[in-house]
């Protein structure tokens, strides 16, 4: 099996779907011959043509409005947004017109076949208008699937979900693992569901949730609890909305505590909603109140990037808080 950085699972994933499929066509900002700011789309157009894939205005809301076309004509649209910050030019084009495509015509026409794929979060030393996780502004808006993967191998098998999802979907891409998240991929066609939630480790004492890059930071965290004889169990969430209360759930009527981690500002953000959903579900079997370790309620810092962000150990004093609580 060979190794892949998310960047070219991310290529193998679109390559794959508009070899499989002719009505893929993969548009946005210097996605053609330059293959995006990223590369993310190289060798797509040489491969599939100009009408296939190419290059559009550098205006995010004619990006969406022409997908949202695209797609409500049949065409199987990948639409990219450079950076996820400058999606919300494109924001009324998505909560008003993707995501209320199908509901408002009482299933007669629809954009189901509409993904679009965006990078997001901090790391790169970005700045305030190329770090941020807008994810939670997309939750609130029924009618969309939100999707983040956390490796390469995720990566693929969940935009390969997304692709042929039935639904509008919005893929959110940690350009922070981009070349810096390796792993075995299949070279062949896979497809990992969305909607469901996967338990990276299992443990006992507490559960961990979060997604896309803040799963390594997690992970290393609960690295640091093993040491001390804390057993944490892990999740995934990978998908957004819907997320799946079933699975995180289950995990902490098992474990009685629960911290949620994400790189986006406390306020507002998606932990808050995990939080409230599973106190009602599960209330009386708390041992401690649910933890929130995320970003600070500030625009994304420059130089302080790295005080910004939650990292191992905000995450790993939230555990020992929880757990002696």
């Amino acid at each position: 099996m060979p190794t892949m950085n998310m960047l070219q699972a991310i290529n193998s994933a679109l390559d794959i779907a508009m070899a499989d499929n002719e009505k893929v066509i993969c548009f946005g900002e210097d996605v053609g011959v330059f293959g995006g700011v990223f590369r993310a789309t190289s060798h797509l157009q040489e491969k599939y043509g100009k009408a296939r894939c190419f290059n559009t205005p550098l205006v995010e809301q004619g990006i969406i409005g022409f997908a949202n076309g695209l797609a409500a004509q049949g065409s199987v649209a990948v639409a990219e947004i450079q950076f996820a910050d400058y999606i919300f030019p494109a924001f009324d084009q998505i909560v008003n017109e993707t995501a209320k495509f199908r509901y408002r015509s009482g299933n007669l026409f629809n954009v189901g076949g509409l993904t679009i794929r965006t990078p997001y979060g901090g790391g790169i030393a970005g700045g305030l208008y190329h770090s941020q996780s807008p994810e939670a502004y997309f939750t609130h808006t029924p009618g969309l699937k939100v999707v983040v993967p956390r490796d390469p191998y995720q990566a693929k098998g969940l935009l390969l979900g997304a692709i042929r999802d039935p639904d509008p979907v919005l893929f959110l891409e940690p350009k922070r693992l981009y070349r810096a998240a390796t792993g075995e991929v299949p070279k062949e066609d896979y497809v990992l569901p969305l909607g469901t939630a996967e338990v990276v480790q299992e443990g006992r004492d507490i559960t961990l949730v979060g997604w896309g890059a803040q799963m390594e930071v997690i992970l290393n965290a609960a690295r640091l609890a093993e040491e001390q004889d804390i057993s944490c169990e892990v999740i995934d969430l990978r998908t957004l909305l819907p997320w799946d209360v079933d699975c995180v759930s289950n995990s902490v009527l098992k474990t009685g505590r629960l911290i949620v981690s994400h790189e986006a500002p406390l306020t507002g953000g998606f932990a808050g909603e995990i939080a409230a959903t599973i106190q009602e579900r599960c209330f009386l079997y708390l041992e401690s109140p649910i933890a929130r370790v995320t970003g600070l309620d500030t625009p994304f810092p420059l130089i302080l990037e790295k005080e910004y962000l939650p990292d191992h150990l905000k995450i790993f004093e939230a555990i020992r808080a929880s757990v002696t609580f």
